[in-house]
């Protein structure tokens, strides 16, 4: 009987320090804490640093199932542009009938050859949904020394 209650005493106090260890610092679990709400601030919008493309030679927008994709073209002053976006402008009103994108590429990083515009052309493109293009009516997109828009 001494042996059986030494066990269960033994068994009793080592299930009740595994609710400890839930709490200590060796669960990995309770490393970082729990989470906790946080207030929200308005932060400045993030500037992009590539630059705009020098000009926009051409702009599409072609129907899509449940959208539309927005296909531009801009020629750089030489070979080596990458990267390039539509990035939608700082400008752009939601609920506003135009919506206005910039197109940004990185310039190469090391002095390259301007050969041919055709070797030059960037082309980009976005996807935009249905909900995004209700309620507009032109579609902008703007270059450094231009821009093109098309209208429905």
């Amino acid at each position: 009987m001494g042996r059986g209650l030494l066990t269960a005493i033994v068994i009793v106090g080592t299930a009740a320090g595994c609710a400890r260890v839930a709490d200590s610092r060796l669960n990995p679990f309770t490393w970082f804490g729990g989470s906790s709400e946080v207030a929200v601030t308005e932060e400045a919008a993030v500037t992009d640093g590539r630059p705009l493309m020098d000009r926009v030679v051409a702009l599409t927008v072609d129907p899509t199932p449940g959208g539309a994709v927005v296909q531009a073209t801009g020629l750089p002053p030489q070979q080596g542009y990458w990267n390039g976006e539509l990035i939608p402008s700082p400008a752009d009103v939601p609920g506003d009938t135009v919506a206005e994108y910039q197109f940004r590429v990185a310039p190469p990083f090391e002095p390259t050859r301007v050969s041919t515009p055709q070797s030059r052309e960037v082309v980009v493109g976005t996807y935009l949904t249905q909900e995004q293009l209700a309620g507009i009516r032109e579609i902008r997109v703007v270059g450094a020394g231009n821009a093109l828009a098309v209208r429905r």
